[in-house]
Parts: C-alpha cells; sequence; structure tokens
C-alpha cells in the first residue's frame, strides 16, 4: 500500500506531466489562439480575467494585447499549474500586469462587474461530475463568467474544434475521432446543445448580445522542428492513446505504425507531411 507520501508525490508528477502536456499542445496551437486575442480587440489598459488559467500562455497573450497599461488575472482551481504559471510570468518582461488566483469557476472569487472582459479556453466540459467535468449544464457557467463582467464588456470562450493529424489515413483517423477519448467530453445520449459548437446557444440563454463565432486555423507541414514534433507526437496520445478497446485490433495496429515515434513508419517523418487543427471562439457583450 503507498504511503501517503508517496500518493502525493505521484499526484506531483502527474500534474507535472500534465503541464508538460499542456506546454507541447500551447506551442502547437499558440497561432490559432493568438490569432484569436486579436480577433477580439481587446482595448488597450482594460482589465480582463482568463478562466482556467493553466500553465499561463494564454494569460500571457491576453496581456499583451492590452498593455502597457492593462492587467490580466489567472484564474484556475489547480495551485499546481498555478505554480507554473507564476514561474512563467516571472520569467516574462509582464510580470507586473499579470497576476494568478487560485479558485473555482463556478464560483468564482470576485464581485460583480470587476472585469472589462473574461477569457476561457477549453475549461467549460460539459457532462457527469464524476468524470471531472466542471459542470452537468453550461448555462449556470455561462451566466456566472457574465456576472463578472461590466456591462458592455464581453464574455469570450474558445474551444479547439477539429483536426486533421493523419494525412494518407483518413478512414483511419475517422474512426479513431469517434472513439470516447476523441469526442470527450460529449458523451453518447448527452444533449445535442450541451455540445460545445452550441456555444452561441449558452450566450443567447445567459442573455447576452452582439453574439458572433469565428474558426482560426493552426497548420503545420514538413520539415517540422523538434518542437512540433514533440508537441504533435503527444497530441496522438491525448486524442487517441486511450482508444484501443473502441476500436478493431487492425486499426489499432495502423495507429501504432504510423503513430509510434519508433516506429520506421512513423508519419512525421514523411517529407509530404501536412496537418492542421481548429479552434473556434464564441463572444457575447454583457447587457445588465
Amino acid at each position: 500500500m503507498e504511503t501517503e507520501k508517496n500518493i502525493t508525490a505521484n499526484q506531483e508528477l502527474d500534474m507535472d506531466a500534465y503541464a508538460r502536456m499542456l506546454s507541447l499542445a500551447d506551442f502547437l496551437r499558440e497561432p490559432a489562439i493568438r490569432s484569436a486575442i486579436k480577433a477580439l480587440k481587446l482595448p488597450s489598459g482594460s482589465r480582463g480575467l482568463d478562466v482556467g488559467c493553466g500553465i499561463g500562455h494564454h494569460t500571457l497573450w491576453l496581456t499583451e494585447a492590452v498593455a502597457p497599461a492593462g492587467h490580466v488575472t489567472g484564474l484556475d482551481l489547480s495551485p499546481e499549474l498555478l505554480a507554473h504559471a507564476r514561474e512563467l510570468a516571472n520569467k516574462s518582461s509582464l510580470s507586473e500586469q499579470v497576476s494568478f488566483q487560485e479558485g473555482d469557476m463556478n464560483k468564482l472569487p470576485f464581485d460583480d462587474d470587476t472585469f472589462d472582459w473574461v477569457w476561457s479556453a477549453d475549461t467549460i466540459w460539459i457532462g457527469p461530475r464524476e468524470k471531472g467535468c466542471p459542470a452537468e449544464d453550461p448555462l449556470p457557467l455561462v451566466k456566472e463568467l457574465a456576472r463578472v463582467v461590466k456591462p458592455g464588456g464581453s464574455v469570450a470562450i474558445l474551444f479547439w474544434s477539429s483536426q486533421k493529424l493523419l494525412p494518407g489515413y483518413p478512414l483511419l483517423e475517422a474512426r479513431l475521432n469517434t472513439t470516447s477519448p476523441a469526442i470527450a467530453p460529449f458523451t453518447n445520449g448527452m444533449k445535442p446543445e450541451f455540445h460545445f459548437l452550441c456555444t452561441l446557444g449558452w450566450l443567447r440563454d445567459a442573455c447576452l448580445e452582439d453574439l458572433a463565432g469565428y474558426t482560426f486555423v493552426t497548420d503545420v507541414h514538413a520539415p517540422l522542428s523538434e518542437g512540433i514534433r514533440s508537441a504533435l507526437t503527444a497530441t496522438f496520445r491525448m486524442f487517441w492513446g486511450e482508444a484501443q478497446s473502441e476500436v478493431t485490433q487492425e486499426d489499432w495496429a495502423e495507429f501504432e505504425r504510423i503513430c509510434q515515434p519508433e516506429s520506421q513508419d512513423f508519419i512525421l517523418n514523411r517529407p509530404d507531411y501536412y496537418a492542421f487543427l481548429t479552434y473556434s471562439l464564441f463572444r457575447g457583450k454583457v447587457v445588465k
């Protein structure tokens, strides 16, 4: 039986591994995220909140958009991830314009009308609480985001919305994308309006106005840098690494043949490799 000390050490290792995965993902998706931030046209000098900030990359990119007089607060439930975020901020030139706070997105630790805008990326996952989702219904969460925004300010919600990562293997990729890990947190039987691409409906039901949605793309092609190769390899694992029980043995063998770095057929070694991913942004104006 593990001692309490060993359990704590394992949890810390897991969080460090998760932080490394987030860093790789941010490296891959940075162009799309920065394009989304640019499209928001955040007012210079404004004060914003990044809900579910994780290791803080988005927080810093948002801060760049409102610098030099603006300020962004990053909020996350994980003290371990916040430690990574603070370390990252302290190494930047924006340490005075950014701060981080531990807190629950279901009950934000801020007064009404505190911020000029709120941003939340890949955090409003809907599903059973026992599965690790923050809520079973998106509307209370969206209303809570809107609560802390001043009248006339905006709520911006962003999701990773699609990807094409296995060029030359469209049938395999399509089958992998039907598995539970790839479509999570959406599950069979969930209400269609709870799918993240229905976010404009969530914003409408929360009484926001001037609703809009946009999609941004990041694409990569050979020759790939080591950073991009690492990020894509981690993405393969993130999307499909637990899909073995939901595909045929033939499909799983094919996946391992082309998606394992040690394989002589590793797809990232192809001189014609090309892939893309998209992020979809939904925003609305707060009217009170």
